[in-house]
């Protein structure tokens, strides 16, 4: 295959499409992957890129999405990493069952798919995995029990994939967005992130020169307090 590949897992209207469009606009076969093709296959129609079926919480699904994307595409030079769900409440309030939920949709589902593109990646000597993190990550508050103990693990997990992989030319990266997340058509002054404002955020990490690589930025409209 003559273009290169990139996979996004985790496809909305927001920054799931901002990131594949921004990809295909340079010139990448793209890869859409998500839960159902309900949405991402017309979006697949209108870039040119091909949608997958992939649940993230079932390793074996995974796999079979992979090797399609292989068998269609080529071996991935960026995996942008976007699938993030977690329930919101206190610790007394989050069923078990989700607080289990979000680890494996953001943690588990991060290092399944990372095993799957790495090996390639390891033999060329270069490639970028890139991965959509939050605020909660960083410290949790009382609504944020299952949601911020996911962030956090999978921040922890990036980190050790960068000190790893990096000595191998492998970029990882991650992403912390810190506000709320709007529409392309707002100017930012509604206190907003624009979509394609952090597409253009994580296109810069996948592509930085080797000299001066970037682990973690945070990305936050100016109106945001922090």
């Amino acid at each position: 295959m003559d273009k290169p590949v990139c996979v996004v897992i985790g496809i909305g209207p927001k920054n799931g499409r901002a990131f594949a469009t921004r990809f295909a606009k340079e010139g990448y076969a793209v890869a859409l992957l998500s839960r159902s093709t309900g949405y991402s296959s017309g979006l697949a129609e209108e870039l040119g890129a091909k949608a997958y079926a992939c649940d993230v919480t079932d390793p074996e699904a995974i796999e079979r999405a992979f090797a399609q994307v292989r068998a269609d595409l080529g071996d991935v030079d960026v995996l942008l990493y976007n699938a993030g769900s977690g329930q919101f409440g206190t610790f007394d309030e989050v069923p078990d069952e989700e607080f289990e939920k979000g680890w494996k949709i953001n943690v588990r589902g991060l290092l399944q798919s990372t095993r799957q593109v790495v090996g390639p990646m390891r033999e060329k000597g270069q490639g970028a995995i890139i991965v959509t993190g939050a605020t909660a990550s960083l410290r949790g508050k009382p609504f944020t029990a299952a949601f911020a103990q996911a962030k956090a693990a999978q921040r922890s997990l990036a980190q050790s994939f960068a000190r790893q992989l990096g000595p191998e030319g492998i970029h990882v990266a991650l992403v912390i967005v810190d506000g709320g997340i709007g529409t392309d058509e707002q100017t930012g002054d509604e206190g907003m992130l624009r979509p394609s404002d952090i597409a253009e955020t994580v296109y810069r990490l996948a592509t930085q020169p080797k000299s001066a690589w970037t682990f973690e930025t945070d990305v936050r409209p100016f109106k945001e307090t922090w």
